[in-house]
């Protein structure tokens, strides 16, 4: 009796270490270390391109033409904490902003004192820059003392810009950028269908000449 017992204990205790074993050599194969979780998940499909970031973009040109100057000045109201925008007005935080559009960038103001990094950038308050400004003032002059984070929406940048150049500005706006003509490829496969047509259409009209 002690026998069979001692020999099925011993195959129980063999079929535990077996198991065990398995389980090891099973971690160690399916572990977290084989099969990670990959950077970047899906795939990529052949022949679909991604689209870029901004390929849609309106220009500001066309913007500023659309602009909605109520909308503009509504904007305006997030800048009155620090901006004056009055004839003369005093300098808050910020310089005053009346006739802005097209001074000279990090001047004027009645002697605001503007940071040093403002003052590296040069040139003028154009459209292009104060759209550039207002976009981002830490990414167009880093270091400068602006602490506002900036408009993310084309629409309401152009619509402020707009509304600024009528305080005192008056800076004809440019020009809107007009629609891509179709090009010359696409217009020589017209003209090459347009061509097939005209040729197919010749043996109909031959065979009515033919019936009559």
């Amino acid at each position: 009796m002690d026998s069979r017992f001692n020999t099925i204990a011993g195959w129980v205790l063999f079929a535990g270490v077996v198991g065990l074993g398995l389980s090891i050599v099973s971690s160690m194969y399916f572990g977290a270390d084989k099969h990670h979780r990959p950077e970047t998940m899906g795939y990529a499909i052949e022949g679909v391109e991604v689209e870029s970031e901004g390929s849609d973009a309106v220009p500001l040109a066309n913007l500023l033409a659309a602009a909605d100057l109520a909308k503009g000045e509504a904007v305006f109201a997030k800048c009155k904490s620090c901006h004056t925008i009055a004839p003369g007005g005093p300098n808050g935080i910020g310089p005053n902003l009346h006739g802005v559009v097209g001074e000279g960038i990090g001047t004027g103001a009645g002697g605001f004192a503007f940071s040093d990094a403002l003052k590296s950038v040069g040139g003028t308050w154009t459209f292009d820059q104060l759209d550039a400004w207002l976009t981002s003032p830490k990414a167009f002059a880093s270091g400068t003392k602006m602490t506002f984070a900036g408009l993310p929406k084309p629409e309401d940048r152009a619509n402020l810009i707009a509304w600024l150049n009528t305080q005192g500005s008056n800076v004809p706006l440019p020009a809107p950028v007009a629609a891509e003509e179709p090009a010359a490829e696409e217009e020589a496969e017209a003209t090459g269908e347009e061509a097939a047509d005209e040729v197919a259409e010749e043996p109909a009209a031959a065979e009515d000449a033919v019936v009559e």
